[in-house]
Protein backbone atom coordinates (compact mmCIF):
# COMPACT_ATOMS: atom_id res chain seq x y z
CA UNK A 1 0.00 0.00 0.00
CA UNK A 2 1.44 3.15 -1.11
CA UNK A 3 2.05 5.73 2.24
CA UNK A 4 -1.08 7.91 2.28
CA UNK A 5 0.62 11.51 2.94
CA UNK A 6 -0.46 13.23 -0.48
CA UNK A 7 -3.77 14.19 0.03
CA UNK A 8 -5.90 13.56 -3.75
CA UNK A 9 -9.02 15.69 -4.53
CA UNK A 10 -11.69 14.27 -6.79
CA UNK A 11 -14.17 15.68 -8.07
CA UNK A 12 -17.75 14.36 -9.61
CA UNK A 13 -19.96 17.31 -12.02
CA UNK A 14 -23.11 15.90 -12.69
CA UNK A 15 -26.47 16.76 -14.35
CA UNK A 16 -29.35 14.01 -14.64
CA UNK A 17 -27.00 11.45 -14.02
CA UNK A 18 -28.98 9.25 -11.78
CA UNK A 19 -28.96 6.15 -13.73
CA UNK A 20 -24.49 6.04 -13.61
CA UNK A 21 -23.79 8.37 -10.78
CA UNK A 22 -24.28 5.47 -8.03
CA UNK A 23 -21.18 3.22 -9.93
CA UNK A 24 -19.41 6.44 -10.33
CA UNK A 25 -19.40 7.66 -6.72
CA UNK A 26 -18.95 3.93 -5.11
CA UNK A 27 -15.75 3.95 -7.51
CA UNK A 28 -14.27 6.75 -5.77
CA UNK A 29 -15.24 5.64 -2.51
CA UNK A 30 -14.13 2.04 -2.86
CA UNK A 31 -10.37 3.32 -3.61
CA UNK A 32 -6.91 1.46 -2.30
CA UNK A 33 -5.75 4.76 -1.30
CA UNK A 34 -7.68 6.24 1.17
CA UNK A 35 -6.75 10.13 1.50
CA UNK A 36 -9.14 11.48 -0.92
CA UNK A 37 -11.12 14.47 -0.59
CA UNK A 38 -14.57 13.55 -2.83
CA UNK A 39 -16.79 16.78 -3.97
CA UNK A 40 -19.97 16.28 -6.15
CA UNK A 41 -21.38 19.28 -7.87
CA UNK A 42 -24.83 18.77 -9.25
CA UNK A 43 -26.38 21.33 -11.67
CA UNK A 44 -29.84 20.85 -9.54
CA UNK A 45 -30.99 18.18 -11.24
CA UNK A 46 -34.65 17.30 -12.53
CA UNK A 47 -33.96 13.39 -11.97
CA UNK A 48 -32.79 10.90 -8.76
CA UNK A 49 -29.70 11.98 -8.97
CA UNK A 50 -29.41 13.87 -5.82
CA UNK A 51 -31.22 11.33 -3.91
CA UNK A 52 -28.32 8.42 -4.39
CA UNK A 53 -25.89 11.56 -3.83
CA UNK A 54 -27.87 11.52 -0.21
CA UNK A 55 -27.33 8.07 0.39
CA UNK A 56 -23.89 8.46 0.73
CA UNK A 57 -23.33 12.10 1.89
CA UNK A 58 -21.79 11.06 4.79
CA UNK A 59 -18.85 9.85 2.80
CA UNK A 60 -18.21 12.64 0.40
CA UNK A 61 -16.78 15.51 1.78
CA UNK A 62 -18.67 18.41 -0.02
CA UNK A 63 -21.79 18.05 -1.95
CA UNK A 64 -22.94 21.17 -3.89
CA UNK A 65 -26.35 21.12 -5.91
CA UNK A 66 -27.30 24.32 -7.25
CA UNK A 67 -28.21 25.85 -11.11
CA UNK A 68 -24.73 26.04 -12.68
CA UNK A 69 -23.24 27.56 -16.49
CA UNK A 70 -22.63 23.80 -17.03
CA UNK A 71 -20.04 20.96 -16.71
CA UNK A 72 -16.87 23.24 -16.80
CA UNK A 73 -18.44 25.35 -14.34
CA UNK A 74 -19.52 22.63 -12.12
CA UNK A 75 -16.24 21.72 -12.07
CA UNK A 76 -14.23 24.28 -11.30
CA UNK A 77 -16.61 25.01 -8.49
CA UNK A 78 -14.85 21.95 -7.09
CA UNK A 79 -11.30 22.46 -8.48
CA UNK A 80 -11.21 26.18 -6.49
CA UNK A 81 -12.56 23.82 -3.37
CA UNK A 82 -9.69 21.62 -3.61
CA UNK A 83 -7.24 20.97 -0.83
CA UNK A 84 -5.30 18.63 -2.30
CA UNK A 85 -2.05 18.06 -3.93
CA UNK A 86 -3.39 16.45 -6.67
CA UNK A 87 -6.45 17.43 -8.38
CA UNK A 88 -8.94 15.00 -10.95
CA UNK A 89 -12.58 14.67 -11.81
CA UNK A 90 -14.26 11.67 -12.98
CA UNK A 91 -17.46 12.50 -15.20
CA UNK A 92 -20.80 11.29 -13.55
CA UNK A 93 -21.12 8.59 -15.86
CA UNK A 94 -17.62 7.43 -15.97
CA UNK A 95 -15.83 5.25 -13.19
CA UNK A 96 -12.03 4.59 -11.58
CA UNK A 97 -10.98 1.31 -11.51
CA UNK A 98 -10.22 0.58 -7.40
CA UNK A 99 -5.98 1.18 -7.63
CA UNK A 100 -6.34 4.54 -9.87
CA UNK A 101 -5.53 6.69 -7.05
CA UNK A 102 -2.89 4.37 -6.07
CA UNK A 103 -1.15 3.89 -8.73
CA UNK A 104 -0.96 7.76 -10.01
CA UNK A 105 0.11 8.88 -6.50
CA UNK A 106 3.33 6.60 -6.78
CA UNK A 107 3.55 7.89 -10.10
CA UNK A 108 3.79 11.38 -8.66
CA UNK A 109 6.40 10.37 -6.44
CA UNK A 110 8.71 9.37 -9.01
CA UNK A 111 8.30 12.25 -10.73
CA UNK A 112 7.40 15.12 -8.73
CA UNK A 113 8.32 17.69 -11.79
CA UNK A 114 4.90 16.68 -13.97
CA UNK A 115 1.89 18.72 -14.46
CA UNK A 116 -0.40 15.68 -15.67
CA UNK A 117 -0.54 12.46 -14.62
CA UNK A 118 -2.39 9.66 -16.36
CA UNK A 119 -3.37 6.41 -17.45
CA UNK A 120 -2.67 5.50 -21.07
CA UNK A 121 -5.07 3.20 -21.77
CA UNK A 122 -9.06 3.72 -20.98
CA UNK A 123 -11.11 0.75 -21.09
CA UNK A 124 -14.99 1.83 -22.81
CA UNK A 125 -17.89 0.42 -21.77
CA UNK A 126 -21.64 0.84 -22.90
CA UNK A 127 -25.17 1.82 -20.70
CA UNK A 128 -25.24 -1.56 -18.89
CA UNK A 129 -21.11 -1.32 -17.95
CA UNK A 130 -20.32 -3.99 -21.02
CA UNK A 131 -16.76 -3.56 -22.37
CA UNK A 132 -16.73 -2.42 -25.30
CA UNK A 133 -12.97 -1.97 -26.04
CA UNK A 134 -9.75 -0.49 -24.39
CA UNK A 135 -8.24 2.75 -26.17
CA UNK A 136 -4.36 3.45 -25.81
CA UNK A 137 -3.41 6.72 -26.09
CA UNK A 138 0.49 7.85 -25.28
CA UNK A 139 0.89 11.36 -24.89
CA UNK A 140 4.92 12.62 -24.62
CA UNK A 141 4.14 16.12 -24.86
CA UNK A 142 2.51 19.38 -25.48
CA UNK A 143 3.85 19.33 -29.08
CA UNK A 144 2.50 16.14 -29.87
CA UNK A 145 -0.95 17.11 -29.09
CA UNK A 146 -0.83 20.64 -31.40
CA UNK A 147 1.31 19.21 -34.35
CA UNK A 148 0.66 15.37 -34.55
CA UNK A 149 -2.68 14.12 -32.03
CA UNK A 150 -4.78 15.94 -30.54
CA UNK A 151 -6.60 13.04 -28.23
CA UNK A 152 -5.98 13.20 -24.23
CA UNK A 153 -7.39 10.62 -22.00
CA UNK A 154 -9.07 12.87 -18.97
CA UNK A 155 -10.57 9.97 -17.18
CA UNK A 156 -8.29 8.91 -14.22
CA UNK A 157 -5.96 11.92 -15.23
CA UNK A 158 -4.49 14.14 -12.38
CA UNK A 159 -3.13 17.61 -12.21
CA UNK A 160 -0.64 19.11 -9.44
CA UNK A 161 -2.60 21.80 -7.76
CA UNK A 162 -0.14 24.57 -7.84
CA UNK A 163 0.15 24.33 -11.72
CA UNK A 164 -4.07 24.16 -11.88
CA UNK A 165 -4.25 27.13 -10.26
CA UNK A 166 -1.61 28.57 -11.92
CA UNK A 167 -3.39 28.27 -15.66
CA UNK A 168 -6.45 29.48 -13.81
CA UNK A 169 -8.40 26.41 -13.89
CA UNK A 170 -10.54 25.26 -16.68
CA UNK A 171 -12.06 27.77 -19.21
CA UNK A 172 -15.37 28.25 -18.74
CA UNK A 173 -16.31 29.75 -22.40
CA UNK A 174 -15.27 26.06 -23.73
CA UNK A 175 -18.19 23.46 -24.13
CA UNK A 176 -16.39 20.70 -25.28
CA UNK A 177 -12.86 20.06 -25.42
CA UNK A 178 -11.90 21.95 -21.64
CA UNK A 179 -9.77 18.89 -20.77
CA UNK A 180 -7.39 19.16 -24.34
CA UNK A 181 -7.47 22.88 -23.72
CA UNK A 182 -6.17 22.17 -19.76
CA UNK A 183 -3.45 19.88 -20.67
CA UNK A 184 -2.36 22.26 -23.47
CA UNK A 185 -2.19 25.30 -20.50
CA UNK A 186 -0.48 22.64 -18.07
CA UNK A 187 2.29 21.38 -20.07
CA UNK A 188 3.25 24.83 -20.42
CA UNK A 189 4.41 24.42 -16.32
CA UNK A 190 5.58 20.83 -16.31
CA UNK A 191 5.92 17.39 -17.94
CA UNK A 192 2.97 14.78 -18.37
CA UNK A 193 3.85 10.72 -16.59
CA UNK A 194 1.22 7.78 -17.79
CA UNK A 195 0.42 4.91 -16.53
CA UNK A 196 1.42 2.78 -19.38
CA UNK A 197 0.75 -1.26 -18.36
CA UNK A 198 -3.21 -0.98 -16.93
CA UNK A 199 -6.49 1.07 -17.64
CA UNK A 200 -6.78 3.40 -14.34
CA UNK A 201 -10.62 4.55 -15.47
CA UNK A 202 -13.92 3.30 -17.57
CA UNK A 203 -15.24 5.87 -20.06
CA UNK A 204 -19.02 5.48 -21.01
CA UNK A 205 -19.73 5.76 -24.29
CA UNK A 206 -23.86 5.22 -25.15
CA UNK A 207 -26.64 7.75 -26.93
CA UNK A 208 -26.55 10.62 -24.37
CA UNK A 209 -22.62 10.94 -24.58
CA UNK A 210 -22.42 15.16 -25.52
CA UNK A 211 -19.48 14.40 -27.57
CA UNK A 212 -21.58 11.94 -29.75
CA UNK A 213 -24.61 14.57 -29.94
CA UNK A 214 -22.37 17.47 -31.00
CA UNK A 215 -19.83 15.52 -32.56
CA UNK A 216 -19.41 18.67 -35.55
CA UNK A 217 -19.23 21.59 -32.74
CA UNK A 218 -16.89 19.55 -30.54
CA UNK A 219 -14.61 19.04 -33.72
CA UNK A 220 -14.89 22.46 -34.58
CA UNK A 221 -13.92 23.47 -31.00
CA UNK A 222 -11.00 21.46 -30.70
CA UNK A 223 -9.34 23.24 -34.27
CA UNK A 224 -10.27 26.37 -32.43
CA UNK A 225 -8.83 24.98 -29.43
CA UNK A 226 -5.26 24.15 -31.43
CA UNK A 227 -5.02 27.06 -32.98
CA UNK A 228 -5.40 29.12 -30.19
CA UNK A 229 -2.39 27.57 -28.62
CA UNK A 230 -0.50 28.11 -31.84
CA UNK A 231 -1.14 24.92 -34.60
CA UNK A 232 -0.79 25.81 -37.91
CA UNK A 233 -2.95 24.85 -40.26
CA UNK A 234 -0.25 22.20 -41.90
CA UNK A 235 -0.20 20.18 -39.12
CA UNK A 236 -1.73 16.61 -38.85
CA UNK A 237 -3.66 17.42 -35.64
CA UNK A 238 -5.62 20.45 -37.52
CA UNK A 239 -5.75 18.77 -40.78
CA UNK A 240 -7.63 15.83 -39.01
CA UNK A 241 -10.01 18.18 -37.57
CA UNK A 242 -10.95 18.81 -41.38
CA UNK A 243 -10.66 15.11 -41.98
CA UNK A 244 -13.34 14.48 -39.51
CA UNK A 245 -15.42 17.57 -39.52
CA UNK A 246 -16.13 16.33 -43.38
CA UNK A 247 -16.67 13.18 -42.53
CA UNK A 248 -19.27 13.60 -39.98
CA UNK A 249 -21.19 16.34 -42.20
CA UNK A 250 -21.17 13.62 -44.97
CA UNK A 251 -22.58 10.86 -42.96
CA UNK A 252 -25.62 13.21 -41.82
CA UNK A 253 -26.18 14.12 -45.68
CA UNK A 254 -26.50 10.32 -46.30
CA UNK A 255 -28.33 9.40 -42.74
CA UNK A 256 -31.08 12.06 -43.74
CA UNK A 257 -31.25 10.99 -47.79
CA UNK A 258 -32.00 7.39 -46.77
CA UNK A 259 -33.37 8.38 -43.08
CA UNK A 260 -30.97 6.23 -40.89
CA UNK A 261 -31.03 6.47 -37.32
Amino acid sequence: MEKEDVLVTIVTPSYNQGQFIEDTIKSVLNQTYKNIQYIVVDGASKDNTMEVVERYRDKIDIVISEPDKGQTDAINKGFKLAKGELVGWINSDDMLYPYCVEEIVKLYKQNPDGAIYYGTTIDKIDAKNNHIEYWSNKIESRDRLLKKNYDVSQPGSFYRKDILEKVDYLDESIYYCMDLDLFLKLLQYGKIYSLDDKPLAKYRRWEETKSKNGRTKFIKNIRERLYLHGAKCYNKSILTTYYWQIRFVLTDIVKAIFRIK
